[in-house]
């Protein structure tokens, strides 16, 4: 996988585990509650798939638009307890995990180096911004938690940018560079279908792309060490299910992360049912809270 940019120091772990009322982030939820409180997107805004016994050898996997959709939703209910993952380009706030501020789709942080990645493409392409001119501090406090030179200033002139297509575009574009498609390739390489792939991202948006026991590359080698994945010959849902273990592992080892229903009552739950191409409907649960995804 690539490494995290060069020109930055990217803290090996994220952090990302919120939960921000929807009234605080104004959201327009396309989901309307069900009977039971869950939240459930309308089928025509995903692709129908019939279940199959067996994937496809052309499955295109995670990138594929639909499926794409889908993973950005299951993250965003875990990330922001809410499907609407859109919604989320002007979230910011400190959420007292050591990493400065955490905003946007993916949870980027101005104490790990990613949020200063996605300030200065945004400055690259539409030079004249309301994020420019804290450029500066960004770099001065990438690696800490400190708010020096941003503060409420900062905080209203990202949600002020997230209404910019140009800013969107630029995390959009970071998320895909540092997280969807290295998690995906490497999925890819291992021989998983879309579920793996899914937990691949899941995992690295949460833990990072490093290699150490509690970031992505560590949590996949402490799988590697208990089952083979299905590109060395091994069983694709027992390795699964290891690599679920070492992430479970890894975030109990970090106060934030203890709360591992987004990997107990989701994840496990597809892979229970064999849906090992995350085809909807998908119904689950993170922080005891029901979501649905039609078919």
């Amino acid at each position: 996988m690539p490494p995290p940019p060069t020109e930055a120091t990217v803290h090996p772990h994220k952090s990302t585990l919120r939960l921000v009322p929807a009234a605080l982030l104004g959201l327009a939820l396309a989901a309307v509650p069900t009977a039971a409180g869950a939240q459930t997107v309308p089928a025509a805004a995903h692709a129908a798939g019939a279940a199959a016994s067996a994937r496809p050898a052309a499955a295109t996997g995670l990138d594929d638009p639909a499926k794409k959709e889908i993973a950005m939703e299951l993250v965003s209910s875990a990330e922001n307890s809410s499907l609407d993952w859109k919604a989320q380009y002007k979230y910011i706030e400190d959420i007292g995990d050591g990493r400065g501020y955490t905003a946007g789709i993916i949870g980027f942080c101005s104490g790990t180096g990613d949020m200063l990645q996605v300030v200065r493409l945004y400055t690259d392409r539409e030079p004249d911004n309301p994020l420019a001119r804290f450029l500066p501090a960004l770099e001065a406090v990438n690696g800490t938690d400190s708010h020096d030179g941003l503060g409420t200033a900062f905080t209203s002139a990202w949600q002020q940018a997230a209404s910019d297509p140009v800013f969107q575009s630029a995390q959009d574009d970071e998320r895909d560079r540092v997280y969807f498609d290295p998690a995906v390739a490497q999925a890819k390489k291992d021989g998983l279908g879309t579920l793996g792939q899914f937990i691949y991202y899941d995992a690295i948006v949460m833990h990072g792309p490093g290699d150490d026991a509690t970031s992505f590359g560590g949590i996949r080698a402490r799988a590697l060490s208990h089952a083979e994945p299905p590109s060395g010959g091994g069983d694709e849902t027992a390795y699964l299910n290891a690599f679920l273990d070492a992430r479970v592992w890894a975030m109990k080892q970090e106060a934030a992360h203890e709360d591992t229903s987004r990997v107990d009552t989701e994840q496990r739950v597809f892979l229970q049912q064999g849906n090992l191409d995350l085809d909807p409907p998908l119904d689950w649960k993170v922080y005891g809270d029901s979501y649905h995804i039609g078919g």
